[in-house]
């Protein structure tokens, strides 16, 4: 598992371990690891022409410390200094040793001008730029004199790698409020931050590449983890599988409230994934039982309302079910996991909801950022700029766990407290029309299956976005393709070499 950490944790992590350490030894530990990426990226360091951007912290220290080591290997290395009086001085020392030249990020500019065009030149023209100037605890886009440099570096030719953390991001949240630096890949120390695993920001930071520094995280309490983002063998611990004496009612019945006239193909959708999602049955309850015992001839059909329809040991409710607000309720009732998506989280009374909770009975729900934005009062780009903060509100709010889909799908517990999940997988082809349908079946199977909500909700992610990425192969897909693979995306999960140990 991936785990993230906030900023206030990573730095107390840092000071304890640079208390045992002799001086400047932590920064050295991380100048390797990165002078090592740069050189996995550049392929051939001698010879190469190499760009440091850099500020006045630590991460410019880091910047210069690999630098140097580049430099002693033959690559022909200039440091662009944004702060010249503020750069650190023993990576200066060390980078001039090696024989790196230095020039000031305003040399040469017209009057007024914050980078000069000589500079801009070299970072157009650099085969690698190292993105040194702002580190974890920055806030807020880029400074002026910074921004031509950024944009220099993504419309040059070479490859942009960014230290810790691009600049410009919000580590703690993922957040994006201004320019910032659009890495090819990041290199991160001693710990993830939620930053580099959410969007928007985690567009801005490439591939991710984690260098051990020796950081002792994870003790609980203060120093607990902001995020965490599962991985096949997580995945394949939480997966139901059927023991020798199991049967369809052992392994679960997940019901299925779903459709209308209007819209028949939610109800088709929701069964699919809820067919694939380890649940032994599927009863579906509502209007469009025609249309989905064409489909899935194994389904179990009842006209009678949610409460007459037989056990079930969790409820999907909402894809498609238009205005009603009195079916909704009355599976909100019931002492058994549901999941709320669609128009479910439209006529779901918040007071109910929360008394689910309060009775003990989870609940999820899997809104997109439109749906969020609607439950909270606010406008849908707040949502998508701030997606940690919306899903913890919202969750709070409801006392429900909450799955909020898009870029970056997340998984808020209860409450809104502790780790929130992010998925890792996952295409923007999965960006279509009934996609969240088999999302939700697929999660309510999982419901049923004995999951708990976050975990229902975040295997579920996880493998729908597995399946998205099997069915689109660069191509555009349907939400019906992406139902067929979810077996595949299971497989997969469960035949990986980590999973099996």
């Amino acid at each position: 598992m991936r785990t993230a950490y906030s900023v206030e944790t990573v730095r107390a992590a840092e000071r304890e371990l640079m208390a045992r350490l002799p001086e400047g030894a932590l920064m050295q530990r991380a100048a390797a690891g990165l002078a090592a990426a740069c050189a996995d990226v550049l392929g051939r360091v001698y010879g190469s022409r190499v760009v440091l951007l850099v500020g006045s912290g630590d991460n410019g220290g880091d910047a210069l410390y690999a630098g140097a080591r580049l430099a002693r290997r033959g690559a022909g290395v200039r440091a662009v200094l944004l702060a010249p009086g503020r750069a650190h001085a023993g990576g200066l020392a060390a980078f001039r040793r090696a024989g790196g030249s230095v020039v000031e990020a305003g040399a040469g500019a017209r009057a007024g001008a914050s980078a000069g065009a000589s500079v801009v030149r070299l970072v157009e023209q650099a085969d690698l730029v190292v993105d040194g100037i702002v580190g974890i605890g920055g806030e807020g886009g880029l400074r002026e004199e910074a921004v031509p440099l950024a944009e220099a570096a993504r419309r040059g030719r070479g490859a942009v790698v960014a230290v810790d953390l691009p600049s410009g991001v919000d580590a703690d949240t993922g957040e994006v409020r201004g320019a910032a630096v659009r890495a090819d890949v990041t290199v991160t120390f001693g710990a993830y931050k939620p930053g580099l695993l959410i969007d928007p920001a985690r567009e801005y930071a490439g591939v991710v590449r984690f260098v051990d520094i020796g950081l002792e995280l994870g003790l609980g309490g203060e120093g607990a983890a902001q995020a965490e983002a599962l991985q096949h063998a997580d995945v394949a611990r939480l997966l139901p599988m059927p023991a020798a004496e199991s049967d369809k009612y052992r392994r679960g019945v997940v019901g299925i409230v779903a459709g209308s006239a209007r819209y028949p193909g939610a109800a088709v959708l929701a069964v699919a994934g809820a067919l694939r999602g380890g649940a032994g049955a599927v009863r579906y309850v509502g209007p469009a039982g025609g249309a989905v015992l064409a489909r899935h001839p194994e389904t179990l059909v009842s006209e009678r309302g949610p409460a007459r329809a037989g056990r079930v040991q969790a409820w999907v409710v909402g894809p498609g079910a238009g205005d009603d607000a009195a079916t909704v309720a009355e599976v909100l009732a019931a002492d058994v996991p549901v999941l709320i998506d669609a128009d479910g989280l439209r006529l779901a009374e918040v007071g109910a909801v929360r008394g689910r909770g309060t009775r003990g009975v989870p609940t999820l729900m899997t809104p997109h950022a439109g749906e969020a934005a609607a439950l909270l009062g606010v406008e849908r780009e707040v949502v998508e700029a701030g997606r940690l903060a919306a899903a913890r509100e919202l969750a709070g709010r409801y006392g429900a766990a909450v799955l909020l889909k898009g870029s970056t799908t997340v998984v808020a517990e209860a409450g809104g407290g502790g780790a929130v999940r992010v998925n890792p997988t996952g295409t923007p082809w999965l960006a279509t029309a009934g996609s969240g349908d088999v999302l939700s079946g697929l999660g309510g199977s999982l419901l049923a299956a004995g999951l708990s909500a976050v975990d229902a909700g975040s295997v579920a992610a996880y493998l729908h976005g597995l399946a998205g990425r099997f069915a689109a192969e660069g191509a555009p897909v349907s939400a019906e393709d992406v139902a067929g693979r979810i077996p595949e995306a299971w497989r997969s999960v469960v035949r990986a070499p980590a999973a099996r140990g």
